[in-house]
């Protein structure tokens, strides 16, 4: 066949973009395994994070082991569902069923003498999915410590969340006001007193409002599914029943 021609052209060229697919199938399925691992591992560095241990992705596997002393997946009446391992809930997947059917994940933590519950967070910010974990103390209100990650938002403005300068605004802060509500905590723009810890708020990022109340509803449409285990689980709460 004469390589100067169309035809040898465009075989060659149907060919070529054959192999390429061909290699790049190969490397994908070949490196499925060692992405999932780091997935893995990454998710197991954010629940310590919570509780105050940072750590590479290669010790993070002994450290969950060693502070994570359960891992609880509950329904919406807050009993407990045997059967399924919180570590594999995808909330993503869980909060396309209805709230009936979904199952909610938790892990009870141990660290420096102290126990911590850190439930997963999921919600919608400006451009796309918002996610993280909350640490709370044994008494169920006051938060140990916070993760935020997001899948796209703006860098400088949403994407702040991710900073350690946000997330520790959220130390110390309750979730329940003063009359027993579950309120989680409101990211308020112009706040101004973060010193205060039982008033249920912290300060907004600047030129960030839709991803800011996306985590403050995120907060409070998350926790408010675990109300029933901590009515059953804690005696430090003068819960709302209302």
């Amino acid at each position: 066949m004469d390589k100067n021609s169309n035809k040898y052209t465009f075989i060659f060229s149907i060919l070529m973009v054959f192999v390429v697919a061909a290699s790049l199938s190969i490397a994908a399925t070949s490196l499925q395994p060692m992405q999932n691992e780091n997935v893995r591992q990454e998710k197991m560095q954010n629940i310590l994070s919570t509780i105050g241990i940072e750590c590479t992705r290669a010790e993070a596997e002994k450290l969950y082991n060693k502070h994570i002393v359960e891992e609880i997946t509950l329904n919406n009446e807050g009993e407990k569902v045997q059967e399924v391992r919180a570590f594999n809930v995808s909330l993503a997947k869980q909060m396309d069923k209805p709230i009936e059917e979904q199952v909610f994940p938790m892990y009870k933590a141990q660290y420096k003498g102290t126990t911590n519950y850190v439930i997963p967070l999921r919600g919608k910010g400006l451009w796309d999915a918002i996610w993280g974990y909350v640490a709370l103390e044994e008494n169920f209100n006051t938060i140990q410590g916070v993760i935020f990650d997001h899948k796209g938002e703006t860098a400088g403005l949403g994407a702040e969340i991710t900073r350690d300068w946000f997330q520790e605004n959220f130390r110390n802060e309750k979730i329940f006001n003063d009359e027993g509500e579950l309120v989680g905590v409101k990211v308020t723009k112009g706040y101004s007193q973060p010193e205060n810890k039982d008033d249920n708020k912290v300060d907004a990022i600047s030129g960030a409002t839709i991803t800011s109340d996306g985590v403050t509803d995120m907060m409070q449409e998350r926790l408010k599914n675990y109300l029933p285990y901590m009515k059953s689980n804690s005696k430090k709460i003068a819960f709302n029943h209302e």
